[in-house]
Order: C-alpha cells, then sequence, then structure tokens
C-alpha cells in the first residue's frame, strides 16, 4: 500500500503532508530512479510554498547525479509537455492543482510526459523509505547541473498554437477565462487569442499564490456568480482553470454551468468523428458520454479517477481519449491531463463549426444528475465514515439484476442505467457521492438515501462534518440531435 502517493501524486497542507525536506527525498529518489544520469524538467504552481519546494527537489535530483531544467512558474501541464520536448528522462511539478492555497503537493512524470502509474510510485517509495541515501548522492564532480529554462513555457504556446489555430474561423467567439489567479494566468488568454478567437476577456489572471479572486476549484457554487458577466459583455461563455491549469470548466449564457460530462461527450464526438477507437472514463462518468461514445461508434473503457493515463498505457493506439470530470487526455497532443489544451479544443470545435458553445452544448443528450461532496475534519475520519457507508450503501441497493462496479469506490448501477458512487477522495479528506437517473424524481431519491448513510455513520463514529458542497442539476431529461452537428 502507498504511503506517500494518492490519487494524484502526494499532496497536503505544508508542513504536515509536503516539507522540504520530502520535496529533496523524492527529487534524490528519482534522480536513482532514472539511473542518476540524464535530466528532469522541474516548474511549480504560484504557491507561496512552490518555489522553496521546488527548490529543493531540483537540489534532491542534482545530488543524485542528474541535471535540473528548471521551468520556475509554469502550469502543470507545460512541465509535463517540456520532459519529452527536452528528451529527458523524467519531470518534477511542485503543484496541490485545486486545494486551497495552504496546501501543497508533489507530482512526478515519465519521459513520455506521463504522470507515473502506481506501480513506479511503489517503486520510488521503496526507494524513498528503504534506499541508501548515502549510496545515492553523487560525488562532487558528477553531481547534476541547474539549467534555466523559461522558455519552455512559449515551445508549449507555439506548439499548441500550430496544432489548434483556425485560419478562417466560421464564428466570432468571444470567450471570457478565468485562470484563478494562477499558473496559467499568462498562457490561456494569449493562446486563445492565438488559434482565432476574436475577443478574450481575461478574468483572475493576475498570478497570486493566496487565490484572492475565487477557490482554486472550479466547481459549480464557486463559480455561480461569474455567470452575471456573460450576457451584459455579450460573450458566449466563460472557460475556468484550477490552480494550476490541468482542470478546465465551462459556463455558458442561457445555461449556465456545464456539467463535466456534456464536455467529456462532446470531446469524444469530435475524436470519434476521425477516428474509432476506446474512450477511457472514469468511474463517476455517466450515461450521456455512453450513448454518445456508442452511437459514434467507440467503446467504452472505465478507470479508477486519476489514473487514465494506466488504462491509456494499456491500451495504446487503441485509445482515442481519456477523460474524467475537469480532466482530458488526447493522445495525440500528449500523454498528459492538460485543461490548456482543453480549453483550445472548445474554442476550436466553435470556431471551425461556427456554433456557439450553448448550441454544442444543446447538440448532445442530457441527463439529470447530483455530485456532493461531504468534508471531514481529516483523512482519518473520512476512511471510516466512508468504510462503514459502503458497506451500508451495498446492503440497501445491490439486489439481483444490479452491477457493481467497486475499482474505485462504490459504483451500483440499476436495470434501468440510474446510478450512485460513493467514494473516498484520494486528495482531500471529503466523502463523495455521485448519482444519475433518466428520472429526476428517482435521482433525489438516491442522493438523499447515500447522503443520509454518510451523514448517520459520521454522527455513530463522531466524525466531525465540515460542511457539504452539493450540485444537483434535476432538469428534465432531453435527447440531443448530436447528428446535426457531427
Amino acid at each position: 500500500m502507498l504511503r506517500l502517493f494518492g490519487t494524484a501524486g502526494i499532496r497536503g497542507p505544508y508542513l504536515e503532508s509536503i516539507t522540504p525536506e520530502l520535496a529533496y527525498r523524492i527529487g534524490l529518489a528519482v534522480a536513482s530512479y532514472i539511473g542518476g544520469k540524464g535530466s528532469s524538467c522541474v516548474g511549480h504552481d504560484v504557491r507561496t510554498t512552490s518555489p522553496l519546494l521546488a527548490y529543493m527537489a531540483a537540489a534532491g535530483l542534482m545530488a543524485g547525479g542528474v541535471d535540473s531544467i528548471y521551468l520556475g512558474l509554469v502550469a502543470t501541464p507545460i512541465v509535463a509537455y517540456s520532459v519529452p520536448h527536452t528528451k529527458s528522462s523524467s519531470g518534477i511539478v511542485i503543484t496541490a492543482s485545486h486545494n486551497p492555497p495552504q496546501d501543497n503537493g508533489i507530482k512526478v512524470f515519465d519521459g513520455s510526459g506521463m504522470e507515473y502509474t502506481v506501480a513506479m510510485e511503489e517503486d520510488l517509495e521503496k526507494i524513498i523509505f528503504e534506499g541508501d541515501s548515502d549510496r545515492m548522492h553523487a560525488p562532487w564532480d558528477k553531481v547534476g547541473r541547474l539549467v534555466f529554462a523559461p522558455e519552455l513555457q512559449e515551445d508549449y504556446i507555439r506548439d499548441l498554437v500550430s496544432v489548434m489555430s483556425v485560419s478562417s474561423p466560421k464564428l466570432g467567439l468571444k470567450i471570457a477565462v478565468d485562470c484563478a489567479n494562477g499558473a496559467a494566468s499568462e498562457v490561456t488568454p494569449r493562446l486563445l487569442r492565438s488559434i482565432g478567437v476574436e475577443r478574450v476577456v481575461s478574468v483572475n489572471c493576475h498570478q497570486d499564490g493566496f487565490f484572492p479572486g475565487r477557490h482554486p476549484e472550479p466547481r459549480p457554487d464557486v463559480l455561480y456568480e461569474y455567470q452575471k458577466i456573460l450576457d451584459p459583455m455579450s460573450l458566449h461563455g466563460l472557460l475556468a482553470h484550477d490552480g494550476d491549469a490541468d482542470r478546465l470548466s465551462m459556463i455558458v449564457p442561457g445555461w449556465g454551468f456545464v456539467k463535466q460530462d456534456l464536455l467529456i461527450a462532446l470531446y469524444a464526438a469530435w475524436k470519434l468523428r476521425d477516428s474509432k477507437g476506446d474512450v477511457i472514463v472514469s468511474v463517476d462518468v455517466g450515461l450521456e458520454v455512453e450513448e454518445v461514445v456508442e452511437r459514434l461508434g467507440g467503446k467504452i473503457v472505465r478507470a479508477k479517477l486519476g489514473k487514465q493515463h494506466e488504462k491509456l498505457k494499456e491500451l495504446g493506439s487503441r485509445a482515442v481519449l481519456a477523460a474524467e470530470p475537469w480532466k482530458l487526455i488526447d493522445p495525440s497532443w500528449g500523454p498528459w491531463v492538460d485543461g490548456i489544451y482543453q480549453a483550445a479544443l472548445l474554442s476550436k470545435i466553435s470556431l471551425e463549426t461556427g456554433l456557439r458553445p450553448i448550441d454544442l452544448i444543446r447538440s448532445l443528450p442530457f441527463y439529470p444528475s447530483a455530485r456532493l461532496s461531504i468534508k471531514f475534519s481529516n483523512d482519518r475520519d473520512k476512511k471510516l465514515v466512508y468504510q462503514k457507508s459502503r458497506d451500508e450503501l451495498r446492503e440497501k441497493l445491490v439486489t439481483e439484476g444490479v452491477n457493481v462496479l467497486d475499482i474505485d469506490g462504490l459504483r451500483v448501477q440499476m436495470e434501468d442505467g440510474s446510478w450512485v458512487l460513493l467514494r473516498a477522495s484520494g486528495t482531500e479528506p471529503k466523502v463523495r457521492i455521485y448519482a444519475q437517473s433518466r428520472d429526476p424524481k428517482k435521482l433525489i431519491e438516491m442522493v438523499e438515501t447515500a447522503k443520509a448513510i454518510v451523514l448517520g455513520k459520521a454522527k455513530s463514529l463522531e466524525a466531525r462534518v465540515m460542511g457539504i458542497e452539493e450540485y444537483v442539476d434535476d432538469r428534465p431529461p432531453r435527447p440531443g440531435s448530436l447528428e446535426s452537428v457531427f
């Protein structure tokens, strides 16, 4: 069992879970893992503790004999891109992604820019906890160099523009971009202008590690107030990143927050036009994506949250796309999660089809769904409540004819397609509930059942509930007119 790594690297409060000493040990262990030679890319997000931790990781790499190509403050996808671009053997990014500002984290990439698999993380932890650090340190004449390479961000922008640029846009697209004061603040607005977006309005695009504009997670309740700027400014939508720009959300006038399954369905439809294959999705992706992929001749493959890259590695060229809510990997661009690429892709689809984002969303099927997060004061309470709640949910809902998927939490799917998923977050002290049904009433019933179970177990275990984040979209089901678009 992993002691450090979770769903997405190592993450937690600074000086509790994440320390300068740990960053150094990670750098030294990575150097040992890749053979004590070559180079590794290092970058960090805007958090106040990130430069310190990045330099410590770079020092660990150098101490182990590996050159550290130091990008400085950049978005996580740019670090991943830079690894194969510089022919490095690995990459390390210091980021806590969408977590609050007091947190930080460490994520490691292999030579292709793909996040380390669980097996690789296990090997790394073995080196960290059992390795002989004296032997891992290179002698004075073999230590690695520190190479500053801020120009790699420009290389990324240039290459992505060449892939996404639309020479004759069919729509004068007008988009707001909210970068959450994060690492992509100087990248995504520039990129969208360069590929043909007519007007780009920057929101929260001054970098600040305290995230003064909003919470860095681009979830519905956080973004709700930004809907009011769209109509007065005649904008077609708002694209919102998290702190390190591996995530993306969208709001459009006339609809509101676009749930992630609709964006994934749109990406899948766009990719399946040209080539058929597997679409890798996480366990919390629902009916809209399943329906679109099957209709267009693709195949759904399920994976754990945060582990789409592992399935991508397994399936190889058979996979045309890998996605989970907020995150997208397009293997034709690279094997890394990339929210900046998402922003460019959404814009490109509108520019090439001449359809506003609202028209694209309305072309897709839609079914009512809900996402809840119940936050606890610590990880121990989260794990205990989740374990007890999972057992009771299984007892209440699992009967003959019900399909159960337990590769990541417990997903129960009824004969009519309705489903509910209960899982413990791998990055925060939260128990999450996801549900969907073609019947809005049944959706509410499933959500209330699961919610009552979790809160009941929390009470019996004397676990402190710190708050509940809840988003329910119970609009009536609507068939999409996908064929008229694609």
